[in-house]
Order: structure tokens, then sequence, then C-alpha cells
């Protein structure tokens, strides 16, 4: 019998959600995407350390900035990456310019830039956004002139349908964030199918497809297993090493549950402009508070390693 993390890449294409490589070795999903919390965490490993020393050497050579320095810390593992996976990484545009579309577009070409100067196409690296108006209407340009986004923290319909209307590349829905929210406010005890992270990746999945959207659904920020099974066939899903180990070692049936041919009911369609979409928005506390809330950690987490570069460029001097 096969185990169900060979029967999910039967039908979801699965995508390694670390900065640690010998875990992305083990498990060969088909994308990675990284973030600063991730890259914050590899950083300090001794397996990585070649990556944080060039980057540093790098800042001193050129007398950059930490922010230059920690971009370049994220291209170096962004590039290692592309030599693991055969597909798209994700590298992630600093959260503290989630709210301002001009700076994003900017950061976003400076980053394909160094990619490019490594000798690695655009059509490999996917350019992480976070999902605020501002991030949608810089995905918008961006994918006008090619370069793929992948919009992040979704925690509602109307951030998916503000991607779609930007024609992002992918979007990636936080389960696991919906789950922790509608907990501590008190809701529950949730099953895997009455899970509220599930059902509103389930509502996006079926929207899209229902009205012919081409942008891909990739489900993110999993606790359990029971979340990841309950989304077999999404177009993608993105999980941790542990969460792929106990899937690796499962040797139970998987059933498909999301399905193109038969996507499921689709919410009415909905026409957004910014003003609908910050009043749609506004009206989810739960959204609302886990996208504000994300933006924070992530910020909080950028700040970390670029404090972290900052101190080895010091000792360097």
């Amino acid at each position: 019998m096969t185990s169900k993390l060979d029967a999910l890449r039967e039908m979801s294409t699965v995508v390694a959600d670390t900065g640690d490589m010998e875990s992305i070795k083990a498990f060969k999903p088909t994308d990675s995407t990284t973030n600063p919390t991730l890259i914050l965490k590899a950083a300090q490993l001794p397996a990585y350390a070649h990556l944080v020393d060039e980057a540093v050497a790098w800042g001193r050579k050129h007398n950059a900035p930490a922010n230059a320095v920690t971009d370049r810390l994220a291209v170096n593992f962004g590039a290692e990456l592309t030599r693991i996976v055969p597909g798209r990484v994700s590298t992630e545009v600093d959260a503290d310019l989630s709210f301002d579309t001009v700076a994003t577009i900017a950061k976003a070409k400076a980053l394909i830039a160094d990619y490019k100067s490594r000798g690695i196409g655009h059509e490999r690296i996917l350019i992480k956004v976070a999902a605020t108006w501002e991030g949608a209407q810089a995905a918008a340009a961006l994918q006008r002139e090619g370069i793929d986004c992948n919009l992040t923290l979704i925690f509602s319909l109307a951030q998916a349908i503000a991607c779609a209307d930007a024609k992002a590349f992918l979007i990636s829905p936080f389960v696991g964030r919906i789950l922790d929210w509608h907990v501590k406010a008190g809701g529950g005890p949730y099953t895997a199918e009455t899970d509220p992270g599930v059902v509103s990746v389930r509502s996006i999945y079926a929207y899209y497809k229902t009205y012919g959207i081409k942008t891909v659904v990739m489900g993110a920020s999993f606790r359990n297993i029971g979340e990841i099974e309950s989304l077999a066939g999404c177009d993608r899903l993105t999980i941790s090493p542990q969460l792929l180990g106990e899937l690796a070692k499962d040797q139970g049936p998987l059933i498909r549950r999301l399905d193109p041919k038969s996507p499921g009911k689709a919410p009415e369609k909905i026409a957004l402009d910014e003003k609908r979409f910050r009043w749609i928005l506004n009206e989810d506390q739960m959204a609302t508070e886990k996208l504000s809330d994300g933006i924070r950690l992530f910020a909080k987490d950028l700040a970390s390693l670029r404090e972290l570069v900052s101190s080895r460029m010091a000792k360097a001097a």
C-alpha cells in the first residue's frame, strides 16, 4: 500500500513549507516556499552558516544596509532551493512593505534581478506578497510584466477575489491560523470536515473553479494531517516537514476531497473595488485580525533577521 503522501501527490502538487534543505531533499516536493520566520530559523543552523556568511561578506564589500543583506540572504536560500526542487521557489517581499504598492513592486524586481544575476530565470520564482489591497495591486502590475506572484496571508474570500482580479499566479490561504482564531474565540470542538480553515479554502476553491479563475489555490499553515486530508485534490498544498513525515508514515487510504469538475456550491460572484474590499474585510473580524497579526509577526521576524546580519557584520569588522 502506498503512503498518504504518495497518494496526495497524485491529486495535488506538494510544496515544502520550510527553509531546511535536508527536509526538502528527504520528501522531494515539487515546489518550496519560505518566509522571514523560516529563514530566521534556518539561518541560525550550522548547516546554513555559509549562506549567512556569503550575505554578510557581500554586505561588507558593498557597504550595504541590513535590509539589503537580508534580501541577499533570502535569495541565497532561494537559489539553493532551486537546485533541489524541480518547480517554483517562493521568495517573500518585506512584510513592512505590505501597504506600499510602489515599494513592493520595486523590491520584487530587485529580487528577480538578483536571481537573474545567478542564472536563475523568473520562471522558477514566485514573488510572495501579503494579500492586502496594496499587495494585490502590486501583484497585478508584476503579473503584467511576467513576474508571477504568490499572494500570502489569505484569510477571506474577499482577499482571494482581489488576488484573482489581479491575475495572481497563486494564493496561499492559511488553514491553521483560521482554526487558531476560532478556537481562541471559544469555537469548536471541530472535526476535519468542520474545521473553519478547511471550510474557507473549500469556499475559495469552489469560487475559483466555478467562475473559471486560473489563479492556483495552495492551502497553507496546517495544524494536523486531518486538515490536509480534507483538502486532498486542492491545486497545491504547502506542508511542514513534520506533517510531511506523518503523511509519509501513514499507509491508510486517501480520498480526493476537491475536484475541479465538481467544485461544490460557490458563493455568489462579487465585484470588488477598493472601498468594497476594505469594507468586506473590515466586517470579517477573524480575517482582519489574522491578516494584521500575520504581517506583524513576519515583520518582527524580519527585524530579528536584520539584527542577526547586522551583528554578524559588526563582528566581521
